[in-house]
């Protein structure tokens, strides 16, 4: 999107606000489904959490798009959003058994990723088809907190227990339509990725009426200009060989099936804030804005990088800033950045914010949380009010501590 185009509508529809192109979603989708078009059968399941908003939602499925759900909250916004139960796969972690029926009973694909869980739900459901989400006890990502497929991971069903997989399988005579597996967010080394594919080969191997295999995602996107990307073209090529060798010797042509979100939707999203104040101690100049880590706390919990730019002052001479929040703890959103020179009232793009920004957003220090504009065939839409008081306070229940008249009389 164009510079002016995000000022119009930083004006028209206030600061801070969310802002995602849906052309940019659309370009990732077909560059996704392209790299991996020698498979006979591919199944894209975006990852919900990422980017939650039930038009975002309706957008992928004109695309042709599955999805991804991790709470039953989100198989229920998917069906509203008009997915067919068969277009969503439920991949929760430390959920009660309830919690996966409930999910079962509205017809989605389940995902297990716990033993005592798939034992429970095989003895009860042993016609419902399930898919067992494996650890493979690699490690890939770029920060601890993203990574989800080594040997300490509370996510999946360690490879060494697939003996006892395959002995509640018997027992049960439940049927395993999937394997699945993801190892973490921001892999940059696609030989990590393939040689995790390796391990989820011989594991399938071991179940003979599978239907899909699941290989997660967590394909890296740039954050700043220059910066290492999956190469998805590359891994595209290399996987799609490997998975057709497979396919040939598992004697039946399987689905292939991702779960992307962030590449998704990262790059798509702008995050637009007003600068406040700026603030001149003695070793920093501080560019204060109306924001803080309630709307967008990626900086603080994963140091994640977002490019800032200062769209009110493109061309002008870039000084050094450091960005901050509102918030009463520090919420420094870059350090030290070099800017274009920023005055008071200038809006700055904050990029890369289509993934886990909103979706993570809270309303820490009973701050109202933000609108979102989808940018879609050149026209701005909102796809959601900004906050008011009245959401704040709408669910609390006050209570009533005026003092009680003694209605006894005094004699």
């Amino acid at each position: 999107m164009l510079e002016n185009q995000l000022l119009k509508i930083a004006q028209d529809f206030g600061s801070p606000v969310y802002v995602y192109d849906a052309e940019k979603i659309e370009s990732q989708y077909k560059r996704l489904t392209n790299a991996f078009k020698s498979v006979k059968s591919l199944k894209i399941n975006y990852a919900v959490k990422a980017l939650s908003n039930i038009s975002i939602l309706k957008l992928f499925n004109t695309l042709g798009s599955g999805i991804d759900t991790v709470s039953i909250q989100e198989v229920q916004l998917g069906l509203a959003a008009g997915f067919q139960p068969k277009q969503i796969i439920f991949t929760p972690n430390g959920v009660s058994l309830s919690e996966i029926e409930e999910a079962a009973k509205l017809g989605v694909e389940i995902n297990i990723d716990n033993l005592s869980i798939l034992e429970q739900f095989g003895t009860k459901h042993p016609n419902t088809p399930v898919c067992i989400r494996i650890n493979p006890h690699v490690m890939a990502g770029g920060n601890a907190n993203i990574s989800v497929g080594h040997i300490d991971s509370k996510f999946g069903i360690s490879i060494h227990q697939i003996p006892h997989i395959l002995r509640i399988v018997e027992n049960t005579k439940m049927r395993i339509n999937g394997i699945h597996m993801h190892t973490g967010s921001d892999i940059l080394d696609i030989e990590v990725f393939l040689y995790a594919s390796e391990i989820l080969f011989e594991t399938a191997k071991q179940f003979k009426n599978l239907d899909f295999i699941d290989f997660g995602s967590g394909f890296k996107v740039p954050y700043k200009p220059g910066d290492i990307e999956t190469n998805i073209e590359e891994l595209g090529e290399k996987l799609s060989a490997k998975f057709n060798a497979f396919c040939k010797e598992y004697g039946k042509d399987l689905t292939l099936a991702f779960e992307p979100g962030k590449f998704l939707v990262s790059e798509s999203g702008s995050f637009l804030t007003k600068v406040n104040a700026i603030k001149q101690t003695t070793s920093t100049v501080f560019a204060q804005v109306d924001s803080g880590f309630n709307h967008l706390i990626r900086p603080m919990f994963y140091g994640s990088h977002h490019e800032i730019i200062n769209i009110s002052n493109p061309k002008g001479r870039e000084r050094f800033y450091t960005v901050v929040g509102y918030i009463c703890e520090t919420d420094t959103f870059g350090n030290n950045r070099r800017i274009n020179e920023i005055n008071e009232g200038d809006i700055l793009q904050f990029k890369n914010a289509g993934a886990y920004c909103f979706s993570m957003a809270s309303n820490y220090n009973s701050r109202f949380r933000p609108a979102e504009v989808l940018w879609y065939k050149d026209k701005a839409h909102l796809i959601r009010k900004r906050e008011t008081f009245d959401d704040i306070i709408n669910n609390q229940i006050e209570v009533d501590f005026s003092p009680k008249k003694n209605k006894e009389l005094v004699k």
